[in-house]
């Protein structure tokens, strides 16, 4: 006998690279939700996921896209969730789980917790993975498949409502971390939102150059430049919202790294071979854990 499905209608507004892949891991399993929604602004993003048959019901009106439903997943950028919850909020049924996949986490409980109606279960989770592609022809239903997946239920959130939405994940093939929203934006800003930062500005500085040297750098690009450069080829609208929207952690992390950077200066400036070679090799150690992690 098959198994029961996790949700009997799971709704995914926002059918970009990681909404569309949840549509792809659903459809392929038979076992996270007996009925797929998907909402979208766009014309085109509606006539894609159509075509792509990865939904049962695709809907331009989030407000009829959550009617139903027991679970609702936001994907869009963490910038739009207050506008998105103001049209859902009244037509979420009782006993749904609400959750997301945004990057930041304390801006989704300052925008989805004020409105959330009685009876409804928030349960923001972060999926660590993606690629530099959007869109819903970007997903695949593997995307999950060997990474973190960060749980960040409020105090007091329904621990059965925890336990469904981490099951999902489970069988997303995604590891699991439960933490608080502060940790979880402090630890992410490091990993995720410091190496975006750092790789647009190296782009933008490589942009700015003067046109000779600039077609030299791009010409002779390396590999070190060329990883920058597929990091700073993500999506505009997710990337503006989540520095606009985890900023005090961004912007302490970016004092510290600006502080070891200067340090990193003056060794080279005043040949401090020694500082120098300890900073390299605690790059390669770090290198190395994340091998053993199965994380690179």
């Amino acid at each position: 006998m098959p198994e029961q499905p996790l949700f009997e209608r799971l709704c995914i507004i926002g059918p970009g690279l990681v909404g569309s892949s949840i549509l792809r891991l659903a459809r392929e399993r038979g076992d996270i939700a007996g009925h797929l929604v998907a909402s979208a602004r766009g014309e085109h993003t509606l006539e894609r996921v159509r075509a792509l048959g990865i939904a049962d019901t695709v809907e331009a009106d989030p407000a009829k896209a959550v009617e139903g439903c027991d679970a609702v997943i936001l994907c869009v950028p963490v910038g739009a969730y207050a506008g998105v919850m103001a049209v859902i909020a009244p037509h979420l049924a009782p006993g749904c789980i609400l959750s997301d996949v945004g990057s930041t986490k304390g801006s989704v409980l300052r925008d989805l917790a004020p409105l959330l109606p009685e009876g409804v279960h928030l349960v923001p989770a972060h999926p660590m993975a993606g690629t530099e592609h959007s869109g819903p022809d970007a997903g695949f239903a593997t995307l999950f498949k060997g990474r973190w997946c960060i749980i960040t239920p409020p105090a007091g959130t329904d621990p059965d409502a925890v336990a469904r939405l981490r099951s999902l994940w489970e069988r997303a093939g995604s590891m699991i971390e439960t933490m608080d929203a502060v940790t979880h934006d402090k630890v992410v800003a490091v990993v995720s939102h410091l190496p975006h930062l750092i790789a647009f500005t190296i782009c933008g500085t490589a942009d700015d150059l003067a046109q000779e040297t600039r077609e030299a750098v791009l010409r002779f690009a390396a590999s070190g430049f060329r990883d920058f450069t597929r990091i700073a080829a993500s999506d505009v609208d997710m990337w503006r919202d989540i520095f606009l929207n985890n900023r005090e952690a961004v912007l302490e992390m970016l004092a510290r790294l600006t502080e070891d950077a200067q340090a990193f200066g003056r060794a080279i400036r005043w040949g401090e071979a020694g500082f120098i070679e300890d900073r390299i090799r605690r790059g390669r150690k770090i290198r190395r854990s994340l091998i053993e992690l199965n994380q690179a």
